[in-house]
């Protein structure tokens, strides 16, 4: 990969000019690195600003992230998605006060033993955090490499990937590791953008990259089709009494594992509680492998008891205390409207 030799020093000098000004960069210690590219992943960077800072002014250590109430650490990621990522942090974080007397690991193969850190994860915090010569190769590599070297190979299957890596390894800089990998991604995610649509004359490799040169950038990189998502259609009652609503806490396993949810259910189904029934609109919601297309119901009802495991929860309750998945953010303004 000879186009790999020429990219670090060009790389290096625009990423002085046009890096990313970002929270966790402007202190970059370990456990900046570790939650800040843990939230990154398959999310925005301007979708995580304002989570990262919330969670670094209630959680700033390891050591308050291990002893976070579980409801607590929900309701911080609540919207991001994903939350098996959150429950890994606190995973990992009762790893390192455990296992590493509390010192975040400085080796690439401890940090790469915490709980939901792979390889990406593991480079990026080795390399920005530590000083350590070791790639961090995401969807950005992966998309920069393979139009810069015209690589028209399947960049998803596990050995292409490995080989990327190789090949990475051997150029990166000893004595700004860090920067490199943080220009990748800055790269990939402002210039060499997704979707067959490079901004090739802002690239400081555009002079030697075979891709913009044989005009195959766009059709790069090649990847797998990808499965078409299965298609739920679910009812969902937003249940009312005296100025509280009603939730429930999903199973401990499986989607949106032990977060809080209003009732609901695959139609058809019948009110849980007796009340006055109401539509109130449809929603969707996209997972990586289905779809909910939801219809709402609001049930406002005066006596009724609970099922067991169920609560009545009021306003400050619902904001603060329990923790809600994004699925159901089509109804927030429902709930917003009638709690006091």
């Amino acid at each position: 990969m000879e186009q790999l030799k020429k990219l670090p020093l060009p790389l290096l000098l625009w990423f002085r000019e046009e890096g990313r000004t970002l929270p966790w960069r402007s202190d970059p210690t370990p456990y900046h690195v570790w939650v800040s590219e843990i939230m990154l992943q398959q999310t925005r960077v301007a979708a995580v600003l304002d989570y990262y800072r919330r969670f670094m002014g209630e959680l700033p250590t390891v050591e308050a992230l291990a002893e976070c109430g579980e409801d607590r650490l929900m309701k911080l990621w609540q919207g991001l998605g994903y939350y098996s990522r959150a429950r890994n942090l606190q995973k990992a974080a009762r790893q390192v006060m455990e296992d590493f007397g509390g010192e975040f690991p400085s080796r690439y193969e401890d940090i790469r033993s915490l709980a939901g850190v792979g390889e990406y994860t593991a480079g990026a915090i080795a390399s920005i955090a530590f000083g350590l010569p070791v790639p961090a190769v995401d969807g950005n590599v992966l998309r920069v490499v393979s139009r810069l070297t015209d690589d028209h190979r399947e960049v998803t299957r596990p050995q292409v990937k490995e080989e990327i890596r190789a090949a990475l390894e051997k150029v990166i800089p000893w004595d700004m590791p860090g920067d490199f990998n943080q220009a990748m991604m800055d790269l990939g995610a402002t210039v060499c953008l997704p979707n067959g649509a490079p901004l090739c004359e802002k690239c400081p490799a555009r002079e030697f990259c075979l891709g913009h040169l044989r005009d195959t950038a766009r059709e790069l990189p090649v990847k797998a089709p990808k499965k078409e998502r299965r298609i739920e259609e679910r009812i969902v009652y937003i249940i009312f009494r005296e100025g509280k609503v009603a939730l429930r806490r999903r199973p401990a396993r499986g989607l949106l594992a032990g977060l809080w949810e209003y009732p609901n259910e695959l139609s058809p189904w019948s009110c849980p509680v007796k009340g006055k029934v109401e539509f109130a609109g449809t929603g969707k919601h996209i997972f990586t492998h289905k779809e909910w297309h939801m219809a709402a119901y609001t049930v406002r009802t005066e006596g009724e008891e609970l099922p067991p495991g169920w609560v009545w929860a009021d306003r400050e309750e619902w904001e603060k205390v329990y923790p809600l998945p994004s699925a159901f953010a089509p109804f927030i303004h429902i709930v917003e409207e009638v709690l006091p």
